[in-house]
């Protein structure tokens, strides 16, 4: 299934018209990341109930606020709840209702691979070129990990988001998990300081300006590859394993949750080892509603759908299923709203 236009632009809105006049509108913000499958359940959910589900698609951060200010009924966030402080989410739950993967991409003029391989990196590397430290795709460092490969003497070009994300949040928690140097100087955040490199807003904007800059690195949300055609890099995983983002490679990475805490707070960033064929940059992505919300029964009744029926959107777009596990604890959290 293909991805709606708009489903691809950070910051704009999914709204489908409500058929009946008694039909309710449920507003929502947040995440670019999960923006495609959102816009998905939207669709099916508003076609079965006749009512309107809006998403702003404006990045993890904006979609905190505007659920810890009230002024949507429902934030999406790849970030966990515990990494934001202000404003406070008051009585405010989280539901991970997505699972995905934020790829790392490029655009290499005159970069040949051999056949049936993909361009890799290791997780030490992807944090020099991060830090300014590896400037040009034919470093030895990157030629060592590709071997028979022919790599262009060209300029890197880094780009990081701009905007609060929670795709920066996995992308530099990974980061920091595998390099001392990058946790000490950049750290792990929905925003951060780079030290090299130039922002872009949203994972639509991440995915345009790659595709204009020869020698460019980007990490961006996986259904945006599939949506635009970019090449996924090959990460070296816990165990040993060069791992693109795929089905298979994110429910690998799930693998190793064997429960859920109450707060319903998980990370499969950096699995282990055992986890042979899971993609080091996996995650969940939440929905964030306040249990007072005013409509409770609407929200519980969107959210109980993209949880079952609107999980079957997911392969297309490279969302891996729920595991049981989490599926179980998701609906007995959703029981708790209104």
């Amino acid at each position: 299934m293909g991805l709606t236009c708009a489903a691809l632009l950070a910051g704009c809105a999914f709204a489908l018209s409500a058929t009946a006049a008694s039909a309710a509108t449920l507003n929502g913000a947040g995440s670019t990341l999960v923006a495609p499958i959102e816009a998905e359940w939207a669709a099916a959910w508003g076609n079965q109930t006749g009512n309107t589900v809006t998403y702003a698609a404006v990045g993890s951060g904006s979609g905190y606020k505007d659920i810890a200010q009230g002024l949507v009924d429902f934030g999406g966030s790849d970030a966990p709840l515990s990494v934001y402080s202000t404003p406070p989410c008051v009585n405010c739950v989280q539901i991970p209702w997505a699972l995905t993967a934020t790829g790392v991409s490029y655009h290499i003029n005159g970069l040949r691979l051999p056949r049936h391989t993909n361009l890799h990196l290791t997780g030490s590397v992807l944090a020099q070129i991060y830090l300014g430290q590896i400037t040009n795709w034919a470093d030895p460092r990157i030629k060592k990990l590709n071997k028979g490969a022919q790599i262009p003497s060209t300029p890197i070009q880094v780009f990081w988001r701009s905007d609060a994300s929670g795709d920066t949040y996995a992308f530099t928690r990974y980061l920091s998990d595998v390099s001392g140097t990058f946790a000490s100087k950049v750290g792990s955040s929905t925003s951060v300081s780079f030290p090299t490199g130039v922002g872009a807003k949203g994972n639509s904007g991440m995915s345009t300006a790659l595709a204009g800059a020869n020698g460019g690195i980007a990490y961006i949300a996986v259904a945006y590859l599939i949506a635009n055609h970019q090449p996924a890099i090959g990460i070296k995983n816990a165990g040993g394993k060069y791992v693109v983002p795929n089905l298979s490679a994110i429910e690998a990475a799930a693998s190793v949750v064997h429960s859920v805490p109450s707060d319903n707070q998980l990370t499969i960033v950096n699995p282990p080892k055992r986890a042979k064929n899971a993609y080091p940059i996996s995650t969940f992505t939440y929905c964030i509603v306040p249990t007072t919300a005013s409509q409770g029964t609407l929200l519980r009744s969107f959210i109980d759908y993209a949880l079952g029926a609107g999980q079957s959107f997911g392969p297309a777009l490279d969302f891996a299923p729920l595991p049981k596990g989490v599926k179980a604890a998701d609906l007995a959290t959703v029981n708790r709203i209104g």
